[in-house]
């Protein structure tokens, strides 16, 4: 990173940033309610959210989870304010370290099709297109 920022879980008194960054950088998407998918990434200590915080405001930011066998990073945003400082890279790596932790070994993300930019950011940070289709199926309201 071109400016040094503290990378940490998020705390309860964030989630207003957070979701700021989210919608700033666009990887909040309409169907997926911010609020909910915070709680529940927080919810247990299998998932959190990492931000990395620079004078005070948040940055960047990673969800990241681990189900028992591998570990998932989502939400991986940097403020545009911010980006090309390497924040992004620095979340993933801190992502890293906390699945590690727990002793996972490897980490999985979602990647939409039409996103070539973010596609060449993973690739360089040494992940690849594993070929595989992701199926879906809602099977419940997200309603709290």
């Amino acid at each position: 990173m071109s400016i040094e920022a503290v990378i940490r879980e998020m705390k309860d008194g964030d989630a207003e940033q957070v979701i700021a960054v989210w919608h700033g950088s666009g990887v909040a998407r309409p169907w997926n309610d911010p609020v909910n998918d915070i709680a529940f990434a927080r919810r247990n200590p299998h998932s959190t959210v990492l931000v990395a915080c620079l004078s005070g405001q948040i940055v960047a930011t990673a969800m990241v989870g681990e189900d028992g066998h591998r570990g998932w990073v989502y939400y991986v945003a940097t403020d545009p304010r911010h980006q090309g400082r390497g924040y992004g890279q620095a979340m993933m790596l801190a992502a890293e370290k906390w699945l590690a932790d727990r002793g996972v070994w490897k980490v999985q993300l979602l990647v939409r099709g039409d996103n070539a930019a973010v596609k060449q950011f993973y690739e360089h940070l040494g992940y690849h297109d594993t070929k595989s289709v992701c199926f879906q199926k809602v099977i419940g309201s997200t309603d709290t």
